[in-house]
């Protein structure tokens, strides 16, 4: 008898954790850059779903890395940061990566009750504070708009509201918040262009 299965799916017509293959090839059958794996137990399953997908597809993410860096505007030595979010509010997770290499410099999350525009932000400070800390005067590069907006303005402009389950995210919000007022910084932010660039490397893979 086969050994069950847990098949992940990040990418595809509806992202989550299905018990046979059949039901995993509807969702990614047909769908553009589906991502998806099989696991050996529900438990590996869960903690892949939640985790970041590019860890377990390491040679698809160095491929990934060198077709986005095909343009001569961005610049190589720099910090990558994207958010990531399973739901509105949902978990929440943030990273920063090496532009230059692909290597993930830091992760945090999955946090209970987040939103991606906040994790965007925490993402761009956390950046901002450790090339500080390293004397370093890189750019950072976010595709967040609104992100980018709020730490030029120092204020997290959320309309999220604190809750039980959120207040760790918003005393980092605070903590990210005072940096910004007490700190000043060579690095540029500079907005990832995605539609001429593609994906920030960064990027989650689960849209």
């Amino acid at each position: 008898m086969a050994k069950q299965k847990f098949y992940v799916v990040w990418q595809g017509k509806k992202p989550g954790i299905y018990t046979s293959w059949k039901t995993c090839e509807a969702q990614v059958s047909g769908f553009e850059n589906a991502l998806y794996k099989a696991f050996d137990s529900m438990e590996e399953a869960e903690k892949a779903f939640h985790d970041n997908p590019w860890k377990y597809f390491k040679t698809h993410k160095k491929a990934s890395q060198k077709a986005s860096l095909s343009s001569p505007n961005i610049i190589k030595e720099s910090i990558a940061v994207d958010a990531a979010c399973s739901g509105n509010p949902g978990k929440m997770e943030y990273r920063g990566v090496d532009v230059a290499t692909g290597e993930e410099i830091f992760h945090l999350g999955p946090l209970e009750g987040g939103t991606n525009n906040i994790g965007e932000f925490l993402g761009i400070v956390h950046a901002l504070a450790l090339l500080k800390q390293q004397n370093s005067k890189i750019p950072v590069y976010s595709d967040s708009v609104n992100a980018i907006k709020w730490v030029k303005n120092k204020k997290c402009n959320t309309k999220l509201k604190l809750t039980q389950k959120n207040m760790y995210i918003f005393e980092l919000i605070s903590r990210a918040e005072k940096w910004l007022i007490e700190n000043d910084y060579p690095n540029p932010v500079i907005k990832w262009e995605t539609d001429k660039w593609g994906e920030i490397p960064a990027d989650f893979g689960r849209k």
